[in-house]
């Protein structure tokens, strides 16, 4: 870990115990390219732990290099399969010559305010409030983040996303359809990960040698 980021770990603690259980607090260290989860706090939240990846869209945010025209990223919709939507926040951390290392991140759940104020809104014989805010609901879908504890999981949803469906037999895509998904997946970032070209060629049914032949294409 970059000894930057050892401060960090501590403020993770501190706004966890702060901000209290709604809100779940994240390191994550990107100096070594593992980019995994070096401190959590609330991860119940997520359903994440020590270890778990970046997200599609934080890889996102890495592959169209946000860092370099923004400190943070504030109030975009997160998903959690746990817990229904979450509004989340990223600051990225950088190094003295500007290369982001890490992210702390904030991903607040909302449900026990929005349960609360139902409560009172029933009592008054009033129609209850949406979990999902409109202006939520308006987002683009690249602005939604989807938390998942990891990468087979990471690849899985991302294929998902571009083919539309749900557990498709890769025996069922043509080269030309898993070329796009590889292109797709490019470009969400995904293949800063270790492990997401082995792990793209067993959930698409081709050698690792294919995959990094398409993305040797793509780059041409």
């Amino acid at each position: 870990m970059h000894i930057l980021l050892e401060q960090y770990k501590t403020l993770v603690e501190f706004l966890g115990q702060a901000l209290g259980s709604d809100y779940e607090v994240v390191l994550h260290d990107l100096s070594d390219g593992n980019n995994a989860i070096v401190a959590i706090v609330n991860g119940h939240i997520s359903g994440r732990s020590m270890g778990a990846p970046l997200t599609a869209l934080a890889l996102r945010f890495l592959a169209d290099k946000e860092y370099e025209q923004h400190d943070y990223k504030v109030g975009y919709r997160g998903v959690s399969r746990r817990n229904g939507h979450l509004r989340s926040s990223t600051m990225f951390i950088k190094d003295e010559a500007g290369e982001v290392i890490g992210m702390l991140c904030i991903n607040f759940d909302p449900s026990r305010g929005i349960q609360a104020a139902n409560d009172i809104l029933t009592m008054c014989g009033m129609p209850p409030v949406s979990c999902s805010p409109q202006a939520e609901e308006e987002e683009a879908p690249q602005s939604t983040e989807i938390f998942v504890s990891n990468i087979p999981d990471v690849v899985r949803g991302a294929i998902e996303e571009v083919t539309g469906r749900a557990g498709m037999p890769s025996s069922r895509l043509t080269m030309e359809e898993k070329i796009r998904i590889v292109e797709a997946l490019q470009q969400a970032g995904l293949f800063h990960l270790k492990g997401a070209v082995s792990e793209v060629a067993a959930q698409l049914g081709s050698s690792e040698a294919t995959i990094y032949r398409y993305l040797s294409k793509l780059k041409n």
